[in-house]
């Protein structure tokens, strides 16, 4: 499959089911994806990511009765981030090409998961915000078995309590979802899980005051 059908194939699956599950190895690369992962299990080890909270704004809500990872924003500062934003950027215009979703840019974080961790059923944007409007999510797990959990858990569309797949999170698989429709949760994990998540927007980042001033 070249490149043009392979975009193609993720546009009808976001169009018809509103979610899709990919090996993305081919087109990430196996060093990048070895140096992604090398980047979260070195924050890992230094705990440098943060308890994750429910909710936006200043202040979200940290209840691990909801969810328990932790992560780390990614600010494209290190040569992984850079090759990974590439891609990232390429993507977002595909899909605009191709689904005319008027995304505007993207952000992304490092999620872990330890053994015990999980994050309950949600969807990643409220109807109408016009934010986060495509999710994805890119793993970086090395032989990742069905006994060890942390599966993605995807609902149907059309009946949001009804589960219509489940993305084993072994390194190089992709799940790509619309943010707004997809009803989906992470199951215990059994063995320190990570992950990559990205949100695709349709908004833009405010400007300061002082840059209108």
């Amino acid at each position: 499959m070249d490149k043009i059908q392979w975009f193609d194939e993720l546009a009808w699956g976001l169009s018809e089911r509103g979610w899709i599950s990919f090996d993305a190895a081919p087109w990430f690369g196996v060093d990048l994806l070895r140096s992604l992962q090398d980047e979260i299990m070195l924050l890992d080890q230094n705990d440098a990511l943060k308890r994750a909270g429910v909710g936006r704004g200043i202040a979200p809500i940290r209840d691990r009765s909801i969810r328990r990872d932790k992560i780390a924003w990614l600010q494209g500062v290190s040569e992984p981030q850079v090759a990974l934003f590439g891609l990232l950027e390429s993507l977002r215009m595909e899909l605009n090409q191709r689904l005319f979703l008027g995304l505007r840019r993207f952000e992304a974080h490092y999620a872990t998961y330890h053994s015990g961790d999980f994050y309950k059923a949600h969807v990643d944007s409220f109807q109408g915000r016009a934010s986060r409007i495509v999710s994805l999510v890119l793993y970086l797990n090395d032989d990742w078995k069905p006994l060890d959990g942390g599966e993605l858990q995807v609902f149907n569309r059309e009946n949001p309590n009804e589960v219509c797949g489940l993305v084993l999170p072994e390194k190089g698989r992709v799940a790509l979802f619309m943010s707004e429709e997809i009803r989906h949760e992470v199951l215990e994990a059994h063995r320190t899980r990570y992950s990559l998540a990205c949100w695709f927007r349709q908004d833009v980042i405010p400007l300061p005051l002082s840059a209108l001033l």
